[in-house]
């Protein structure tokens, strides 16, 4: 007999509605996380027979683990599409793991399909390089402040050359300890960033798919493996567009009557991926993007231009992994296709 279980998670606690396909009674318990045992005790009374419900956070991985252990089939839903679906506009805890439950019950329920352990713990392993990255870039621009303030020329503070310049600059004890602990905290940061790029290459040689995106010009190993783990399987998207709207570089309309106006984009997708694409559609060599990129930079600035260079390379990686061909294969069937629409005309 399937029990079928709605949970409206949170943080710290949960609050849980729960009925059986025999009686049809709804009954709720409220549990807090940090007392494991009543939680462990509850799911387990009800074993492989339970179906839950619950709303896709990023804090659930403790909570799959543990109905995993206890055969409990697990089912994660798109909040927005959860809200939509209720049938009153109160809103509470209990009145949300209702909605849930009763979406359970009536097969209704807007299913989507969680990440692999892999790809979480690599997409953790990116969000944390591209952390430490910002704080060296951080401390890399305060010495650069304090270098001109000196009247130093612009240097790459990399080179122990130039570490060395910029210490033998200052003129107090105070300045020389600032100076020296931001010199150290930036190479220890240094040190770090190159522990895991040696990680990831690692994991860019074993990945097919990573290989495969990084023949397109200005896509490396980190863009590659944030791409491929972030995507998952690109064959569930039907249209270039669903990609660009779930990395969140689709334009939002706010059009009504005669009135039609594009405002910016939804950054409803993942920070790290749009920030990775920005950076790898400037290093980018591909005549179809610079050509892109100066075209909308004419017209709309410089800015604007970068979102589009970017969309426009998350495109190319699209057709690249849907299709599997590698980059210079997609440049010979973007000629042709261009000379077909020539001809056309």
């Amino acid at each position: 007999m399937t029990v079928y279980i709605g949970v409206d998670f949170h943080s710290y606690e949960q609050t849980v509605a729960y009925c059986d396909e025999r009686g049809g009674e709804v009954r709720y318990r409220q549990f807090l996380h940090s007392d494991k045992q009543s939680l462990k005790a509850f799911y387990r009374k009800f074993g492989d027979e339970a179906v839950v419900g619950v709303e896709a956070t990023g804090c659930t991985w403790w909570f799959e683990k543990l109905l995993f252990e206890n055969r409990a089939k697990l089912q994660i839903d798109d909040p927005r599409l959860i809200r939509r679906a209720a049938l009153s506009r109160h809103k509470h805890d209990f009145r949300d793991a209702e909605t849930i439950l009763d979406l359970l019950v009536n097969d209704q329920f807007p299913r989507i399909t969680p990440r692999s352990e892999q790809r979480r713990e690599m997409l953790w392993m990116l969000d944390h390089r591209h952390f430490l990255v910002k704080k060296r870039t951080s401390i890399a621009n305060t010495m650069q402040a304090f270098a001109r303030s000196e009247g130093l020329d612009k240097f790459r503070l990399q080179t122990l050359k130039r570490q060395k310049e910029l210490v033998d600059s200052v003129s107090t004890d105070m300045e020389q300890l600032i100076v020296g602990s931001r010199l150290s905290l930036y190479n220890e940061l240094s040190r770090e960033i190159a522990g895991f790029d040696v990680k990831l290459a690692e994991e860019a040689e074993r990945d097919v798919r990573t290989k495969l995106l990084m023949t397109h010009p200005g896509v490396g190993v980190v863009t590659a493996l944030a791409l491929t783990h972030t995507l998952g399987d690109v064959r569930r998207f039907r249209r270039k567009e669903e990609v660009v709207a779930f990395v969140g570089l689709d334009p939002l309309e706010k059009s009504s009557g005669e009135k039609r106006r594009i405002g910016s984009i939804s950054k409803h997708g993942s920070r790290l991926m749009r920030n990775l694409l920005g950076q790898a559609a400037q290093a980018c060599r591909d005549p179809r993007i610079k050509a892109h990129y100066l075209q909308v930079s004419r017209r709309r600035g410089r800015p604007k231009a970068k979102v589009a260079a970017a969309r426009k390379l998350l495109i190319n990686c699209y057709v690249m992994l849907r299709d599997d061909i590698s980059y210079e294969q997609f440049a010979i069937g973007g000629a042709k296709l261009a000379c077909a629409r020539g001809q056309e005309r």
